[in-house]
């Protein structure tokens, strides 16, 4: 029997006592260990009822447990649905209906809130906390620590990431085992990972990043992990002599330079930093390397895809860059009318295939269809060039999207929330740069002739309806919004216009 994911990750490391998961307590957790929980877990989903192919969606706190039950997942043949702990009921209704997940897990806190819309969808729900109680372990307590792998194919979903569409519908983008597989035996490769590496992991695992870059490349290689429940500055400072690389988005660079204890004696005994979810500024680039002799290795990647691209290990690291395409990656920039491939050097769309890629997305046929070419090459809406030593730019997102500190944002989502808003005729939402979150929401709101609107019952409202990390930084009220010819709003305007409201002082 073969499931090459468990196989490979997980199944490589039984009856190992080796160290796995360091936690902030001083706790260690072996690779048996995790095994034996994973397996656990696995026995309490066959035991409600859940089949090869089912869904597992899980709004969890990051935790031992939490990182066990993605084992359990691929060792049970479930497919994995992690989500981001910020979303509301509203947005988890849709993507626990949508994805038909047969099993809700979530925190004790949000039981009462997912209770009614798992029993309107026929799902079971149970919890999993921050500490690993719950009633999903209270389950697997008494079960037996090793689990009869199911049998999988390398063309087996073995993952659903929900990504925002422009229309706010979101989409579930459908990962097979030999897309998370390949990507992180590539990464491993490229990166020097081994057995000897310990990696500080401050990430969520909700994301694709923290779960199936940074974590999938640590339990292939069978190095272990400093497992902090989220970026603590003050942990990440205090655990970083035992680590021998990093994983982080730019806000986590930028803190750690805003405090004197980061030091070049701190981080001399560090191998590698990667970077990566959303863009790195030069400056922040320029600065890690002045105070640590360290250059950040920042890597371009994507839910449908994992990564797509790095800079080299051994070679030069430019700034503003993300690097060539990775072995067994083809990339080409075309033109967005024609799909036609531009001449080095020019800005299209950028356009990947490799066994990365996403199998589609669920569901949606011809959202599929509209961005997975007949080829295999999948439309990123990512605007870049490539320059002449092979570097590739990324320049912006062709739909307008904002990433906030590694999370991505459509405008649309939330314009159409504004729009609905008393005192309100229309709204544009725009990225500007930030120096800790790269980029931030700004709303901008037209009144209705003769009202005056409530920025403050707007913003509450908005707070109450979405996640955190799309609220906007803040709303402004103008008269109108700059247009061309055809009616369209001019964004570029406006982002010219603000793009320096968060960067003073």
């Amino acid at each position: 029997m073969t499931n090459p994911l468990y196989d490979r990750l997980f199944g490589t490391h039984a009856g190992k006592e080796t160290p796995f998961l360091f936690l902030p307590d001083g706790q260690v957790i072996s690779h048996a260990g995790f095994l034996a929980l994973a397996a656990r877990l696995a026995h309490a989903a066959t035991d409600l009822g859940l089949k090869p192919g089912d869904r597992v969606a899980a709004q969890i706190e990051k935790s031992p447990e939490a990182l066990a039950l993605y084992a359990a997942c691929a060792q049970a043949g479930l497919i994995f649905l992690p989500l981001n702990t910020a979303y509301t009921a509203d947005e988890l209704s849709y993507f626990i209906e949508n994805s038909g997940a047969a099993l809700i897990v979530c925190d004790g806190r949000s039981l009462e809130m997912l209770t009614p819309i798992a029993d309107g969808l026929g799902a079971r729900v149970e919890t999993l906390n921050a500490d690993g109680t719950g009633s999903l372990t209270a389950r697997a307590a008494g079960m037996p620590d090793t689990f009869a792998t199911v049998e999988r194919s390398g063309d087996d979903l073995a993952a659903f990431l929900y990504t925002s569409g422009t229309t706010g519908r979101s989409k579930g983008a459908m990962l097979t085992q030999d897309n998370l597989l390949s990507n992180a035996e590539t990464l491993a490769r490229e990166w020097r990972f081994t057995a000897d590496d310990v990696l500080l992991h401050a990430l969520p695992i909700f994301h694709t990043h923290g779960l199936f870059v940074a974590t999938n490349i640590a339990l292939l290689t069978g190095g272990g992990m400093i497992f902090l429940p989220k970026f603590d500055l003050d942990q990440v400072i205090a655990q970083m002599p035992r680590a021998t690389a990093m994983m982080g988005v730019p806000t986590f660079y930028t803190r750690l330079l805003g405090d004197a204890r980061f030091t070049r004696e701190l981080a001399q005994h560090m191998r590698l930093f990667v970077s990566g979810s959303a863009p790195l500024l030069a400056e922040t680039h320029v600065a890690f390397e002045e105070r640590t002799g360290h250059r950040i290795l920042e890597r371009y990647g994507m839910t449908e895809t994992n990564m797509n691209t790095s800079n080299p290990y051994d070679g030069d690291r430019r700034a503003g860059t993300v690097g060539f395409p990775l072995p067994g990656v083809e990339l080409k920039v075309t033109d967005p009318e024609s799909g036609e491939p531009l001449p080095q050097g020019e800005i299209g769309q950028i356009e990947v295939r490799g066994p990365n890629v996403f199998k589609g997305y669920w569901q949606m046929p011809e959202k599929t269809a509209a961005e997975l070419r007949a080829d295999g090459f999948f439309i990123t809406g990512d605007l870049g060039f490539v320059d002449p030593d092979g570097y590739v730019t990324i320049v912006g997102r062709g739909k307008d999207l904002i990433i906030s500190g590694g999370f991505n944002i459509y405008p649309k989502e939330l314009e159409l929330l504004l729009d609905d808003q008393p005192g309100v005729l229309e709204s544009a939402v725009i990225g500007v740069p930030h120096p800790d979150f790269g980029e931030t929401p700004l709303g901008i709101l037209v009144a209705q002739p003769g009202k005056t609107p409530d920025t403050q019952a707007i913003m509450a409202q908005v707070q109450a309806s979405l996640a955190r990390f799309k609220h906007p930084r803040k709303l402004i009220v103008m008269d109108e919004l700059p247009r061309n010819t055809m009616g369209k709003v001019q964004k570029n305007i406006l982002r010219d216009q603000f793009k320096d409201m968060f960067l003073s002082g």
